[in-house]
């Protein structure tokens, strides 16, 4: 078996030059238009095949994706430099599915990379690196803290180097650059496109997640099905001084249902979850509010708990809206489903770990949060391939999705290396 060659420096610089560039260039769930073009321009530069729009993303099925940002995210992209081609070819919906095909029988080999950004406001401290460094977000509001950056330059230079080593490797690669894993909002519509069935492995990985540099989790725990909603109370306005019996008040309605959600009992079978991020209503201290919405989610170690919690919100919701004679409509924005890792390519990152560059290579970890791979990982398994999930440690200088959120650059090395490794041992050939 011939090994696959690159030089591990230069890879690491371009890496860090990836992950810096999209780093000052974020963008939220389905805005991903500049990083998408970027990933793409890169991509046909190596001679990949590329698919955009409806070739990898059942339109039916997109979740939380808010057509009133798609054309301000498309101007602020062509702005920053997008190519209007290959804007074109994502027709307004963002990611993109690119093949590597060595015409020489094999399995079918995905990785997937997720793209976007988060909606906080990154730190202008001079203790956060990117600000001290100039690659901080260019985009007020939106920033890269949680490590998606990162996880796209893993991406590219993985992309890099199979291209590089084409005439050593047999079979197909696919790789998979996800818009909008924030707020589960892409997964299912990606395992329902189809694109992902014909793969026999499908690796997927996150950086960070509380887990120290050199450490690789191989097979991580608890990944929590979940169910992102928005309320939309809809009521009567009224002059709150003159006529409040007139009013219907929208925001009266929510604050109830904030109350009774949070008072939802646990359930005793497992890990149950809910939490009311937003609440947006009004217009004036004098004005009877007509609209409120709520924007929340559920959790549940796994689809059984996770559906209590939920049917627990849509009675609430209803129940609130009766009592202060409002009308209430429920959105769904996002999802999750649970994730069981194949044993298999467990005991195979288990066995590269080492060699990839980490010191520290554990089995289980508690994962603790949501990931909307669990599609992605549920399509490849009712396909009949094998799918697995692992956690790449980095330390970091605040918790994901923080504003001082920073990651430590020199771990992304050890995760295409990892990758690589892996697909020596499946495919590689003398």
């Amino acid at each position: 078996m011939a090994t696959i060659q690159f030089d591990e420096q230069s890879l690491s610089q371009r890496l860090m030059n990836y992950r810096r560039e999209l780093h000052r260039y974020p963008e939220a769930a389905w805005c991903e238009f500049f990083t998408t073009s970027r990933i793409a321009a890169h991509l046909a530069h190596l001679k990949y095949q590329l698919a955009y729009s409806d070739e990898i993303i059942h339109n039916d099925a997109i979740m939380g994706r808010n057509p009133d940002q798609i054309q301000k995210a498309q101007e602020r992209a062509l702005h920053w430099g997008a190519d209007s081609q290959s804007l074109e070819r994502m027709n307004g919906v963002t990611g993109i599915g690119a093949v590597l095909d060595t015409g020489i029988p094999g399995p079918v080999i995905a990785f997937r990379f997720d793209i976007d950004a988060v909606e906080v406001m990154e730190s202008h401290d001079d203790s956060h690196r990117p600000h001290f460094l100039g690659f901080s977000s260019l985009l007020d509001g939106v920033a890269h803290a949680c490590g998606h950056d990162a996880h796209v330059a893993i991406g590219l230079g993985l992309a890099e180097v199979l291209a590089e080593n084409r005439e050593h490797l047999t079979g197909k690669f696919k790789l998979l650059f996800q818009p909008a894993e924030e707020g589960c909002r892409a997964g299912k519509a990606i395992a329902e496109s189809g694109w992902l069935d014909d793969v026999d492995y499908l690796f997927a990985s996150h950086i960070g997640m509380n887990v120290p540099s050199g450490t690789l989790v191989c097979n991580p725990q608890h990944f929590l099905c979940s169910s992102k909603f928005d309320l939309h109370f809809n009521g009567k306005p009224a002059h709150a001084g003159i006529e409040p019996n007139v009013g219907r008040n929208a925001l009266a309605a929510a604050c109830t249902a904030v109350n009774q959600m949070l008072a939802i009992p646990r359930h005793r079978d497992g890990m149950t979850r809910v939490n009311v991020g937003q609440l947006m209503s009004g217009e004036g201290r004098n004005v009877i509010p007509e609209n409120a919405v709520l924007k929340g989610e559920t959790r549940g170690e796994n689809r059984e708990l996770n559906s209590y919690m939920y049917q627990q919100v849509e009675q609430i919701a209803h129940a609130s809206a009766m009592m202060h004679g409002v009308n209430v409509e429920i959105k769904a924005q996002g999802e999750a489903i649970g994730l069981q890792n194949d044993c298999a390519l467990v005991d195979l990152l288990f066995q590269v770990g080492e060699d990839s560059g980490f010191n520290n290579v554990i089995k289980k970890k508690d994962f603790g949060a949501s990931e909307d791979a669990g599609y992605l990982v549920d399509r490849v398994q009712q396909c009949g391939g094998q799918a697995v999930y692992c956690l790449v440690g980095s330390d970091l200088t605040a918790g994901h999705h923080n504003g001082d959120f920073d990651i430590d650059e020199t771990r992304m090395l050890p995760a295409v290396k990892l990758y690589l490794n892996i697909v020596q041992l499946i495919v590689g050939k003398g």
